[in-house]
């Protein structure tokens, strides 16, 4: 059973709208084994969402990305969670890692602009008590994104000219 979860996992980390059918005759079982796999790991918090991913630089809709290194003191008996909740519980924070190195949490947050990213980290993060600094990076280009190629090269057709 565990091998059959390991691949429905590595499907579905890939393309979470398989159909529940295909999924079962990749793998040779029955559909119902395929349901009762993925609603236990569901329960279990193995699968804790399914996502959808977009590449906003094709829509008109403007969305500024940015990684945020966070240095912090740990708390007495709580280390780094407490700090870390702080921040998650932010809305513009999609995501929040404990990093090895010179900083100590990743940091990643999503504005309409980069005055509203600058914003939220001069106001809201860089103010938490615990913070002692950070270093916001941009995110100019996704050329790879959760596995996704996110823009193929194509091919110029135009005659080159020289001088």
């Amino acid at each position: 059973m565990d091998n059959i979860r390991e691949e429905i996992l590595t499907t579905i980390e890939k393309n979470s709208r398989i159909d529940i059918c295909e999924l079962a005759i990749r793998l040779g079982v029955e559909e119902i084994e395929v349901a009762n796999a993925l609603a236990a790991m569901e329960k279990e918090g193995i699968i804790c969402g399914y996502h959808t991913m977009i590449d906003w630089d094709k829509t008109s809709i403007e969305k500024v990305s940015a990684l945020i290194e966070v240095r912090v003191t740990p708390q007495r008996e709580e280390g780094f969670d407490r700090i870390a909740e702080r921040i998650y519980n932010y809305p513009e924070v999609t995501s929040v890692y404990l990093i090895s190195g010179g900083y100590d949490l990743l940091v990643s947050i999503e504005g309409k602009s980069l005055k509203e990213v600058s914003q939220f980290v001069s106001e809201k993060l860089s103010t938490l008590d615990t913070v002692i600094s950070t270093a916001t990076h941009f995110i100019l280009k996704r050329y790879k994104d959760h596995g996704t190629i996110m823009n193929t090269r194509t091919e110029d057709g135009r005659e080159k000219v020289s001088p």
